[in-house]
């Protein structure tokens, strides 16, 4: 087993620990049965299968194209090479994201995602089987790793999961270092940067007059920066009272990990931003 693959799921189980202990990791706030089940399948189609079809048919498709091209980037330099992965992945995924929730039928692929009233470490794989075989930034990591960059992926995608797993618990690891007041300028640079608790969990807030809810926004996966970027930033420090979806109808099993197969429900009460109630 590669080592980049024992460290990420060093950290899963790392953070499902502290979950455990702090919080309740297994029997969450408002939970119900088809919640276990979509995550738990969810996260098993896309490491098992998902993933790996993704980034071996994107490498094949690009020996097909360009076979002369095998390996061209394996020198380059290191911040370069990080570079690339951080557009071509992380921003990639990030107007991903944003468009999931801007368009309705790309949002019934995400809205499983938000469907849990609950923040955690289960949520960091819980989408629609079909939301990551689409996910342009998979498709174009495939590519990098093809032109020789799969030394920088595998270190990438530890930093970047170590990230993602840690603003999706809902022990909150910046929550201690907002009191310290030397900390501030630092923890004003690090929110900035990355995605942190307050930042991510503010994306899953339910209710759009929780102050601290901003589920129109961000967006970033690895890098909050991009939010800052791109103006769709919100950053208070504080979390939401209640997490996910308002003005939808309840999504059925079905629905969560396969639609368009099983269609979703209907309601008609629209949200802003020339979209409908499916989009939150």
């Amino acid at each position: 087993m590669p080592s980049s693959t024992i460290a990420i799921i060093a950290i899963y189980f790392g953070f499902a620990a502290l979950e455990l202990w702090r919080s309740n990791l297994f029997s969450k706030e408002e939970q119900t049965r088809d919640d276990g089940i979509v995550e738990a399948v969810s996260m098993v189609v896309l490491l098992a299968f998902t993933q790996p079809m993704v980034l071996f048919s994107s490498a094949a498709l690009a020996g097909l194209v360009a076979p002369e091209y095998e390996g061209a980037l394996a020198g380059i330099n290191v911040f370069a090479a990080i570079g690339l992965f951080l557009i071509l992945d992380d921003m990639m995924q990030y107007w991903w994201h944003r468009a999931s929730h801007t368009f309705p039928w790309l949002y019934n692929l995400h809205r499983a995602h938000h469907n849990a009233k609950y923040m955690s470490v289960r949520l960091v794989y819980r989408n629609n089987l079909f939301y990551y075989a689409m996910m342009p930034g998979i498709w174009l990591s495939g590519v990098l790793i093809y032109l020789g960059l799969g030394w920088v992926y595998a270190g990438y995608i530890v930093v970047k999961l170590l990230v993602i797993i840690g603003a999706h618990s809902d022990v909150a690891w910046d929550k201690p270092l907002y009191a310290i007041k030397w900390l501030s300028p630092v923890m004003w640079v690090v929110e900035r940067t990355i995605s942190t608790p307050a930042t991510h969990h503010a994306h899953h807030g339910r209710h759009a007059e929780d102050e601290a809810t901003h589920y129109k926004g961000n967006y970033g996966n690895l890098l909050f920066f991009w939010d800052v970027l791109f103006g769709t930033a919100k950053i208070t420090r504080s979390y939401p009272k209640s997490y996910g979806v308002e003005n939808l109808a309840p999504a059925t099993l079905g629905q969560q990990l396969m639609w368009p197969v099983f269609p979703e429900n209907k309601i008609e009460k629209p949200v802003g931003e020339g979209a409908t109630a499916e989009v939150a």
